[in-house]
């Protein structure tokens, strides 16, 4: 790829990078510590990381266990998680946390598939974007005669080319991630 273009297919990486970011908080029946990424505690005033307050395992499959560095911590982490959207109501015993995941209905895995395909289509749309933006700025080099019109073809073609591939993975991980939501 030309070095003038590398911008554009670095925004696209970031895209792609971020939607996965994203389908890692979508749960699909199991446990998956990464569900409380976004997850903010208070932390004597400083809103801190679920992650850098407690430890978080998965002892079981559908179980995530967050046992608290400090036991006050509990009733704030409870608050937290309550708070979120992830539908879980926290159990403790006064020194461990426990989520325990239902099995998800035919239903709520229908919903699930369907902001996983909404999540892709804003993503596709973001990397458009960016086509865009790196064309216009292909033609601004062309006005200014920076470039010729066949250093504009070229640079259009590998543009497309580009943002063919991040659509083709957006569409891979998408459909994976649809795959993963409806196994039961």
């Amino acid at each position: 790829m030309d070095a003038r273009l590398e911008q554009y297919e670095s925004k696209m990486t970031k895209t792609l990078d971020n939607l996965k970011e994203e389908f890692s908080t979508i749960r699909a029946g199991r446990a998956n510590p990464h569900l409380l990424d976004k997850l903010r505690v208070d932390y004597y005033g400083t809103p801190s990381a679920l992650q850098s307050v407690a430890n978080i395992s998965v002892p079981e499959p559908r179980v995530i266990q967050i046992q608290p560095w400090e036991s006050k911590l509990i009733k704030d982490i409870e608050k937290a998680i309550i708070g979120s959207d992830l539908g879980l109501t926290p159990n403790n015993d006064g020194k461990v946390i426990r989520l325990v995941f239902p099995e998800l209905t035919e239903e709520r895995r229908k919903d699930l598939v369907k902001d996983v395909k909404k999540k892709s289509e804003n993503a596709k749309v973001a990397i458009r974007n960016i086509r865009r933006d790196a064309n216009d700025t292909i033609k601004k080099l062309n006005k200014n005669s920076e470039i010729s019109e066949d250093e504009v073809k070229v640079l259009e073609d590998s543009i497309q080319k580009t943002t063919d591939k991040f659509i083709v993975d957006v569409d891979k991980i998408t459909e994976d991630k649809s795959k993963e939501i409806l196994t039961v």
